[in-house]
Parts: structure tokens; C-alpha cells; sequence
């Protein structure tokens, strides 16, 4: 008898999901650590970061402005050596370390680059790409054009510091004691700021008004946001020109230089003159503010103060434009500064210049320097740049951080050179310790 008839049972497909091949760098990680963690994500971002931060300090120049000294026939690398200094953005500030940020991120790629070779179909192309952009960036150095690839013998004498309203890091901004600082870093120039009082006394300020480095809102709230030639000499005696640094830069003065730093007074030009007089210190200064009604007047009495102080003239470096020819007749002695390009006529070859760095190129300093003109470039206060001005023949430089340029005895280009080898040599490992262990 025949069986009776069965329908054949029917397999149930299993619903199932089939998990994905886990990568074997979290795997690496979890046996290591015993923490699940997709790393492709953090590793991926932060290497993003690294390529965003890069992109932007070669494309700055282009949305900030120009703030870099190329030579002609500059290539992106010379931004390593061209950026920096105060006023300019942060980015272009950081700009010798674009091949670090660039080295790490690729560095940073190297796992996920051999997880994808190891257990996925070959891909020669991938990792031809990634050790070719990696050769490249491991060199890029050997590209960089700068001032400072030359021999010992042909480096040209340190420039000259000159303080920057004095020494602005080590105490209040115009006043005595920020000049005295700036004596103990060997300043050959005190750079500063006049004004003149309202009963005819010149007196150092930088702002047309008091607020920022003075305690005015306190002592005159009415007169606070005025300009400060309003102001008699008697007034401008009443107020704290110290106490201020304390707050915006608390500084390691101890006691005693903290009562120093507070007892600090507007200094009138006069004072400084004499300070000037006793270390044999050249000053320059602009003449506040340029537009003033009275500015002519301005310019009698500072000339007049000067004259009477009984500094040698030859210590005066006269930078402000205004009746220049008149300043020249009543002090020949003086010796005259130029500023922009403008400001001296063509048929005079001046003997010094003043000029911000960002608008001179390495190739023009050379020049100056051939024409016997000393050029004091400003304000300057990276030990990096200053060795490319160094290294490019500039006279002297105005900056804020004179006791730190004071100890440089050579340019630094060695110093990065170092830095940028070290940094090819730890990538190069880790990178080849990638490859290894997700082998």
C-alpha cells in the first residue's frame, strides 16, 4: 500500500541578519584594551581636522591679506617660514607647523589605509596614493626656499632690538619702569608714543584715549572717553598707568614688583628723554593724534622739549611726517626716520626706514641693505620670524618681546629642520607599526 501523500516539509529561511565582518582595528583595540570602540570615526575626524587646519594655513594669505614676507617666486611651502607675529591670525601664526599638522594626519590614516589593504581585495592604487602623498610630505622640507639657507660666514649681524613701548611683557606699556626693563634687554631704541597735554606738557600714550592703560573711569568718570591732549599735566599725574597690567597680564613680580608695577605714572616725554640720555639710548616716536587742529603746535613743543633736554641730537629718530622740513631747520641734528614710501621724495635716498613687516619682502630687505639703508621692521616678536629678518639683512626690529629675542645667539632654522626630521622619523614608525600589527 502506498504511503499516504505527504507534502515535504519546507525548510524555514532564517530571518536572521548576518553581522558585517567586524574591522580588524576595533578588534585590535577591544584585545587591547577590552573597550568596544569604533575608532574609524574618531581616527577619521580628527585626521579631517588635521587636513582642514593645513588647507587653511596655505590658502590664509588669500582670505586674510598678505601677512607674509616671500620672497618672488614663492610656493606654498615658503608660507612654513613666511607667517607669524602678532596682529595676524591665528592660523597664519602657526604657520611652521603646517607640515607637523600635515605629517600627523596622514600618520593618523595609516590604520585605517592597512585595515583596508589587509582584509578587503587588494588595493594597490589606494596604497600607492597614501605612501606617495606621505613621501611627499616626509620631503616637502627639502623644497622650502628661506634667507637662512646660507653659510655662517655670510649671515648677517643680528638686527637690532628696539623696545616697544618698552618692555610691554615685563611691565605697563609706557611708562619708566617698562623702559628700565627694556635697558636690561639691551634695547638700542625706546619706541613710543607722544602726546601733549592740554597746558603743553608732551607725555607718552599710545590710545587718543586714557581708558585702556589708565584708571580714568575713576578718578575723572565724566571726562573718561576724551581725547588725552584735553587733559592738563596735573590731571594726567592723578592717574594709575600701572595697575591695569596686572589684570590683563598677572606677571611673576613677586611683591616688590607688584607695588612697582602700581605706583606706576603717565611719564611725560621729558622724563623719558632723560632715561634715554643716561644709557645712550636712541628714541622714536609717532606724534598723537596726526589730525588734531593743533598739531603744528604739537610739533614746536616736542622739538622745543627735546632741544632743552640735552640729549645728542644724533640719538633722535623723528618719525612723524607732519612739517618735517620745519623740524629739519629748527634740529638738523635729528636723525630722520621714514615710514611709508610716500613720505620721502624721490630725489632723496633716505638712511633709515620704518616699515611693518608684512609689507617688505626678503628680496627688498636685501636691497635696503645693499643701498646702506637701515631698515627697523615692526612689531616683531617670534624668535622664528625674527631669524628670517635676521637672516635677510634687516638693520634692527621693533618688538614686545625683547628679553626673549635678546637671548637668541643664531637664527632658528636649524632648530625647525630638526623638528621637521624628528617628526618624518616618529611618523615613519608608527606607520610601519600599523601595518605590522593589523598584519
Amino acid at each position: 500500500m502506498a504511503p499516504p501523500f505527504s507534502i515535504p516539509s519546507v525548510q524555514r529561511l532564517s530571518t536572521q541578519r548576518i553581522a558585517p565582518p567586524v574591522p580588524s582595528l576595533c578588534l585590535f583595540f577591544f584585545r587591547q584594551t577590552q573597550l568596544w570602540v569604533d575608532w574609524s570615526l574618531p581616527l577619521l575626524g580628527v585626521t579631517v581636522l588635521l587636513v582642514t587646519y593645513s588647507a587653511l594655513l596655505l590658502v590664509g594669505p588669500a582670505l586674510w591679506g598678505p601677512h607674509c614676507i616671500l620672497p618672488a617666486g614663492d610656493t606654498a611651502p615658503d608660507l612654513l617660514w613666511a607667517l607669524s607675529g602678532a596682529g595676524v591670525s591665528a592660523p597664519q601664526a602657526t604657520g611652521p607647523f603646517l607640515h607637523i599638522g600635515a605629517v600627523a594626519g596622514v600618520t593618523l590614516l595609516a590604520w585605517p589605509v592597512a585595515d583596508c589593504f589587509y582584509h578587503t581585495p587588494p588595493k594597490v592604487l589606494l596604497l600607492l596614493v597614501y605612501f606617495g602623498l606621505t613621501t611627499a610630505l616626509y620631503l616637502a622640507p627639502l623644497m622650502i626656499s628661506s634667507p637662512c639657507l646660507m653659510e655662517d660666514n655670510q649671515l648677517p649681524p643680528k638686527p637690532a632690538l628696539s623696545g616697544h613701548r618698552g618692555a610691554p611683557m615685563l611691565a605697563p606699556e609706557n611708562t619708566l619702569m617698562s623702559f628700565q626693563k627694556s635697558v636690561d634687554c639691551d634695547v638700542h631704541v625706546f619706541e613710543t608714543d607722544v602726546m601733549v597735554s592740554a597746558d603743553g606738557i608732551p607725555f607718552l600714550m599710545h590710545d587718543e584715549t586714557l581708558t585702556r592703560t589708565t584708571n580714568v573711569r575713576e578718578v575723572f568718570p565724566a571726562q573718561a572717553t576724551m581725547n588725552g591732549t584735553a587733559f592738563n599735566w596735573t590731571d594726567l599725574q592723578q592717574l594709575d598707568a600701572g595697575s591695569w597690567f596686572l589684570e590683563v597680564r598677572p606677571p611673576s613680580l613677586g611683591l616688590a614688583g607688584r607695588d612697582q608695577v602700581q605706583a606706576q605714572k603717565i611719564p611725560s616725554l621729558q622724563q623719558v628723554l632723560q632715561e634715554a640720555k643716561q644709557h645712550n639710548i636712541s628714541i622714536m616716536f609717532d606724534l598723537r593724534p596726526e589730525n588734531h587742529t593743533d598739531y603744528q603746535s604739537f610739533i614746536n613743543v616736542t622739538v622745543e622739549t627735546i632741544l632743552r633736554s640735552g640729549i645728542p641730537p644724533q640719538l633722535i629718530l623723528w618719525l612723524p611726517d607732519g612739517f618735517r622740513e620745519q623740524v629739519r631747520q629748527q634740529a638738523p641734528g635729528f636723525q630722520q626716520i621714514y615710514g611709508l614710501k610716500s613720505s620721502w621724495n624721490e630725489t632723496e635716498s633716505p638712511l633709515r626706514v620704518n616699515l611693518p613687516y608684512q609689507d617688505v619682502s626678503t628680496e627688498q630687505i636685501g636691497r635696503y641693505r645693499q643701498d646702506n639703508i637701515s631698515v627697523n621692521l615692526y612689531v616683531v616678536n617670534e624668535p622664528w620670524l625674527f631669524s628670517v629678518l635676521w637672516c635677510a639683512g634687516a638693520g634692527s626690529v621693533t618688538t614686545n618681546a625683547c628679553q626673549v629675542l635678546k637671548e637668541m645667539k643664531r637664527p632658528l632654522w636649524l632648530t625647525y629642520l630638526m623638528v621637521w626630521i624628528v617628526t618624518d622619523c616618529v611618523s615613519f614608525l608608527l606607520i610601519l607599526s600599523a601595518f605590522l600589527l593589523l598584519q
